[in-house]
């Protein structure tokens, strides 16, 4: 079994943001050197892969650094590069209580109408060492995924998240769309787009469905 591991703060503030707070401000390099730090302990515990998701400038670079000054060389990163503050995140939001106490994650996280920003984001991280970019969300975010996937020679990975599955659940659970079939046509697309690699919350279904 591969082990990824999720690499962020907000599971571990009272004030659910993705770094530490200075003032009414996200403190990026502070956030990084923590972030670094809790990547290696990952490794240290095992994980294949680390995927930091919290959007701070630079952490790629600073987390790369800790993994193979510490004998890590081998462990990849994931960066989520391309994450849009998205409204499609509510439903996981909801589950583990993580909307932010104040304020939004605007100033972290990226425009949805800017895809240029994501172009130079996935450059960066790639610089820095990331081994994988992702593009979360996926389905509102197929033209980023198309592109990334011709510009750079790298695994793309689509993050398929609660907001766009939850679109699916509630519309078959009404009785308006076929789930499996609707299922299968959102993630048949994302692969359309050029992903190489879908994180999806349909994942045990669709491996179920394929392995028929």
């Amino acid at each position: 079994m591969l082990v990824i591991t999720d690499v962020c703060l907000c599971e571990f503030t009272d004030h659910g943001h993705c770094g530490v707070i200075k003032g009414n401000a996200v403190d990026n390099d502070s956030t990084c050197e923590l972030l670094a730090r809790m990547a290696l302990s990952h490794a240290q515990a095992g994980a294949d892969i680390v995927a930091p998701s919290d959007m701070m400038d630079g952490r790629i670079k600073h987390i790369r650094e800790a993994l193979e000054e510490n004998g890590f060389k081998d462990v990849a990163i994931m960066s989520y590069a391309a994450k849009y503050a998205s409204a499609f995140y509510g439903p996981f939001r909801d589950a583990a209580e993580s909307a932010p106490a104040f304020g939004d994650r605007r100033g972290y996280q990226m425009d949805p109408g800017n895809g240029n920003q994501a172009m130079a984001e996935i450059a960066l991280d790639i610089e820095e060492g990331a081994d994988i970019v992702m593009v979360k969300p996926a389905l509102a975010y197929m033209d980023v995924i198309y592109r990334a996937t011709q510009r750079f020679d790298c695994p793309i990975a689509a993050y398929n998240v609660s907001g766009e599955y939850m679109m699916v659940k509630t519309s078959a659970a009404a009785g308006l769309s076929d789930e499996e079939a609707t299922m299968m046509e959102v993630l048949t697309s994302l692969k359309r787009a050029g992903a190489d690699i879908l994180i999806t919350y349909f994942a045990k279904d669709v491996a179920k469905k394929l392995q028929q």
